[in-house]
């Protein structure tokens, strides 16, 4: 939503696993709302996602915008309330084939949403930061099979 939990943590996993890989990806994250527009990620993300070597500091919070859509080849949404105002906010723009909720990565069609870690303890961000990492293996898992 705002753009400094889930979204910048599954940002710099995917980003770290696509290099790894080799793949030469452009990453970025959005949120709808834009009361962090400018903001550093959160700084229990920031903490978690060091302990396994990834850093998020470089990210600066913005709002998802219509463009993004022809700018992305695939946009993946945390949960079905940020899918849906995105929806609303692109208009006529949307293009339903590009953009997906990230956990059917994990489990298709269920439509599971991220548990939302802001103002919650250091733990909750934790298994945000493994169930985010498990989504983005996964997709890099079938884009190098495909």
């Amino acid at each position: 939503m705002g753009n400094i939990c889930r979204s910048p943590l599954a940002q710099g996993i995917l980003q770290h696993h696509a290099d790894a890989a080799g793949l030469q990806w452009e990453i970025d994250s959005a949120g709808t709302g834009d009361w962090h527009v400018g903001s550093v990620p959160h700084p229990l993300s920031c903490q978690v996602a060091r302990e396994f070597g990834i850093d998020l500091t470089g990210q600066r919070g913005r709002q998802f915008v219509p463009g993004d859509l022809q700018r992305f080849d695939r946009i993946y949404f945390m949960d079905r309330d940020n899918y849906r105002e995105a929806q609303r906010m692109a208009g006529r723009w949307w293009v339903a084939a590009k953009c997906e909720l990230l956990l059917n990565e994990l489990y298709p069609g269920e439509n599971r949403g991220v548990p939302d870690p802001y103002g919650q303890k250091e733990s909750r961000f934790r298994e945000v930061y493994h169930l985010l990492d498990t989504a983005c293996s996964r997709i890099i898992e079938r884009y190098r099979a495909g």
